[in-house]
């Protein structure tokens, strides 16, 4: 899309060079309250691309509305070509309870394309994919890790494709997954709609972590760079590292239930036998070793104090790209 068009989107027209805070309001609250969810639109008067940044498809994951909250705050939002959308929260719902799903019990992210007819949580995908989709090249949706598990900063690509692979070089997460598509998800209908989407997954659930926010945040920087959309008041960072690519992942799950003690970090490599974290019981009688079963990087790992027999507690790598 060019940034010289009007852009419109729920009856409201956006011009060139204008900025426009556009609230959709699809359901209200039992109590008859109206929940909207601001879409926060920056529009250059250069044409360029349409990028969208989204976050809290859950309504837990917190950290990646502060995220785009704070792309928000430091004018990085502001193109220097194109338009920049930002939805801040899309379950409104789910946030309002600090809860995963909507209330009717769907994850948002399993019911796209949606339906204008079907459940809450369904029409909610329907209205993001017809209002707002069709005038998006370009999008990065913001993720956390879910029910105490906490995530690795990483972008999360399909394998196999070329433009995707280039973008998630510019962004450099200090790791990059290559996962397949799910059906149901707003990923997967981003793709079939050719919206080159970046699925950035960091930190836990009803948290805010610093460090995952400062990754994302300079990564999403090198992207704009990349497009030419980046304010030229604003700096970009040259990362240390570059991404390590993540072809197959396995989770360890816990042999016994009791109270979980950590003992590696988050993101760091580990070799078969190293141990990884204990469990315990209660009284000071029993501790059991989970010890690393093969070699690779830690990925995500199980911030619960206490865990059940067959809980996920760490992914890890098993094959990175050109091993």
């Amino acid at each position: 899309m060019t940034a010289t068009k009007p852009l419109r989107i729920l009856k409201e027209t956006i011009l060139a060079g204008e900025s426009k805070t556009i609230n959709m309001e699809i359901a209200k609250l039992h109590t008859m309250t109206k929940l909207k969810i601001p879409i926060i639109v920056e529009r250059s008067k250069i044409a360029g691309p349409t990028v969208l940044f989204s976050a809290c498809l859950h309504g837990d994951e917190i950290n990646g509305t502060e995220i785009v909250r704070q792309l928000i705050v430091q004018k990085i939002n502001k193109p220097k070509c194109g338009t920049i959308i930002c939805i801040p929260i899309i379950n409104i719902f789910g946030f309002v309870n600090q809860t995963r799903e909507f209330p009717d019990g769907r994850d948002l992210n399993r019911v796209f394309p949606g339906s204008k007819t079907g459940s809450l949580a369904s029409r909610f995908a329907y209205y993001i994919l017809k209002e707002i989709m069709p005038h998006v090249d370009y999008a990065i949706d913001f993720h956390a890790g879910g029910a105490s598990r906490f995530n690795a900063p990483q972008i999360r690509i399909v394998p196999e494709n070329p433009e995707l692979k280039e973008l998630s070089d510019v962004f450099n997460a200090p790791f990059t997954l290559y996962s397949k598509n799910i059906s149901g998800t707003f990923r997967n209908s981003c793709d079939k709609l050719n919206v080159k989407m970046l699925l950035f997954e960091g930190g836990k659930s009803l948290d805010i972590n610093e460090k995952i926010t400062l990754e994302a945040l300079e990564g999403t920087k090198r992207f704009l760079n990349h497009l030419g959309m980046l304010n030229s008041k604003k700096k970009v960072s040259d990362p240390q590292h570059d991404s390590i690519y993540i072809e197959k992942s396995n989770w360890i799950r816990a042999k016994y239930s009791g109270m979980f003690h950590g003992l590696t970090t988050i993101g760091s490599y580990v070799k078969k036998g190293d141990v990884l974290a204990a469990i315990s019981d209660p009284y000071g009688k029993v501790e059991h070793k989970v010890k690393a079963s093969h070699a690779g990087y830690i990925i995500n790992v199980n911030d619960a104090p206490i865990i059940y027999q067959g809980d996920a507690i760490f992914h890890i790598s098993t094959l990175l790209e050109n091993e």
